[in-house]
């Protein structure tokens, strides 16, 4: 049987399409399109009139694909972009009354439910807690977990989408836009500061786009494209992450474009993923990363084929 997942995303529509044999799931074809959904509207609750168009435009894309590999049944999760946004219904209404394709809006709570369940697919937790942090464009999921399950969860309107409305930093990013960025994290994640209290952690799991992105910027740099990319983690070191974060932050929009590992839809905003991952860092005194390349839509192939 081959079933398909749709994640609406802030920043990027994916398509995961999996054959489903005995139970086990086979990626037969994934791929994700640009469509930056907060670009110009986040920060007041609306999709904008062009990157609402580029949203219809990449869901046609993917329904064609889905029609050439003949799936078999289609789920589709619309997040924090569309669920915010005063005309998030009209777009899921049009693309239902155009494709034929209905979009499930899930709130916060459910998208890192979702996360989690992707997550744990991809690493094995022990009994020792793991922060993941999921970092999207209009919000970011945080999942307090070890092997007994999920300890705490929250989803919060902190996506880098959002963060670069609200601040709209300098090209390169000031020192006083930084401590902007971390008063405010501070501010916002005091629930997360509690819980952290009650379950401390010393490994963060990043899953997501920003988290690949750091991934690939750092086997370009250090030469590790040989690394077993079939892998659904990978462990980063903190003396790479401390390279590729004092890059990113020094670093220009010009120099992001043409550093190897960064495409080009994240170069605008992976700049403030590194503030953000710095602070958790930082506040939380973690000292471990690993990056999970499972989230959402593997999470959800999982729960509902």
């Amino acid at each position: 049987m081959q079933v398909a997942i749709i994640d609406l995303g802030t920043n990027t529509f994916n398509l995961l399409i999996c054959n489903k044999v005995d139970g086990i799931f086979n990626t037969v074809f994934k791929t994700k399109i640009a469509v930056k959904l907060g670009e110009g509207g986040i920060d007041k609750s609306i999709i904008a009139k062009a990157p609402y168009q580029r949203g219809i435009e990449a869901l046609k894309a993917h329904i064609k694909t889905i029609r050439e590999y003949e799936v078999d049944n289609v789920r589709a999760f619309a997040t924090s972009a569309i669920r915010s946004s005063k005309n998030g219904p009209d777009f899921v209404q049009e693309v239902y009354d155009k494709l034929a394709l209905k979009i499930e809006i899930i709130d916060g709570d459910k998208e890192a439910e979702l996360i989690y369940q992707g997550v744990k697919k991809a690493i094995d937790f022990s009994s020792d807690n793991k922060l993941i942090m999921d970092i999207g464009g209009g919000s970011t999921e945080f999942i307090i977990a070890n092997s007994e399950g999920i300890k705490w969860k929250k989803s919060y309107k902190l996506g880098v989408s959002r963060l670069k409305e609200i601040f709209k930093p300098k090209d390169p990013i000031t020192s006083e836009e930084i401590k902007a960025i971390e008063s405010h994290l501070k501010v916002e994640l005091l629930d997360l500061t509690e819980n952290l209290k009650k379950h401390p952690c010393n490994t963060l799991v990043g899953s997501s786009g920003s988290f690949d992105t750091l991934v690939e910027m750092i086997r370009h740099h250090f030469d590790n494209l040989k690394e077993n990319k079939q892998s659904p983690s990978s462990k980063i070191s903190m003396d790479e992450y401390d390279w590729a974060q004092s890059y990113l932050i020094k670093s220009t929009l010009s120099e992001r474009l043409n550093t190897k590992g960064i495409i080009k839809m994240r170069a605008d905003m992976i700049v403030i993923s590194a503030i953000f991952i710095n602070y958790i860092l930082r506040e939380f005194e973690i000292n471990k990363i690993i990056q999970s390349k499972y989230a959402l839509k593997e999470g959800a192939m999982n729960v509902y084929f």
